[in-house]
């Protein structure tokens, strides 16, 4: 099945990446601004999956952000629109295979950890995928990665070095954390967010964890970036909606998309 959808994608471009960018809520925006050279929506690949969730676009973009050949992944694929774990990693897998070597993650976040405040950047050093099935189960393809993957350092220190050092440079606060996967699309009780809490996680969101263990078996260098949207179950006395979500991600795009740019320039250059 991915080669076919390689094919495919090679029937209407060439284009070999270096960096491939998954755009989570708030960031979609950033695909317009690249310099296009091909786009490929997800509904037009052979057995792929179709992105649902509100302000996901659904397709790639192939471009260049400054010199940096890139591959932009507007909108992801989510456990909660009701596929599985395999093939809410496809995209991933299927851009690895178009020769990108480094995965950058973006993604929109409740704030657990009392230090984080809504708006902020946080550079994602580890995280907790333990409550969502693994995409790695089942039959393995030898091919496209290991069986048993280590993941000792899934998110690179090279790579998040130069994300500390474009963000210092560049005045844009950043935090760090650990963040936690969990399935949705309800948003967490006052107990989960606690039991999140013990468990270490600083960040809470519906994605992201599952994508990064995938680019660790496939050979990716792998880096993130989620934006804390808002405060977790219990931290603010009000109801969080997915409102709220969306129109922090938008206040905090122009900052979001200057540190990914900024970075991917960084990171094209070694």
């Amino acid at each position: 099945m991915l080669e076919k959808q390689l094919e495919y994608l090679r029937s209407v471009t060439d284009f070999t990446p270096q960096i491939a960018l998954v755009l989570g809520s708030g960031l979609g925006s950033l695909a317009e601004e690249i310099n296009a050279v091909a786009s490929v929506d997800f509904s037009d690949i052979p057995d792929f999956p179709k992105a649902t969730a509100p302000t996901h676009r659904g397709r790639f973009v192939f471009g260049y952000v400054g010199s940096a050949k890139v591959a932009v992944m507007q909108g992801r694929i989510h456990l909660y629109e009701g596929y599985s774990p395999q093939q809410a990693v496809m995209p991933v897998r299927l851009l690895r295979k178009t020769g990108a070597e480094i995965l950058f993650l973006t993604n929109a976040s409740g704030g657990i950890n009392r230090r984080l405040s809504i708006g902020d950047l946080m550079l994602i050093e580890d995280h907790i995928s333990s409550f969502v099935p693994s995409p790695l189960i089942g039959e393995n393809d030898n091919s496209v990665g290991p069986r048993f993957p280590d993941m000792s350092e899934v998110y690179g220190k090279r790579l998040k070095k130069i994300i500390i050092e474009t963000a210092l440079e560049n005045g844009i606060p950043l935090k760090k954390g650990t963040y936690i996967q969990l399935a949705g699309p309800a948003f967490e009780t006052r107990a989960e967010i606690k039991m999140c809490s013990i468990l270490g996680a600083d960040a809470v969101g519906m994605s992201t964890a599952i994508e990064a263990q995938t680019g660790r078996q496939c050979g990716f260098e792998v880096c993130g970036i989620s934006c804390v949207t808002n405060l977790a179950c219990g931290l603010l006395d009000k109801p969080i909606t997915a409102q709220e979500v969306t129109e922090t991600a938008d206040k905090t795009a122009p900052l979001f998309k200057k540190l990914v740019i900024k970075s991917i320039e960084r990171m094209a250059n070694g």
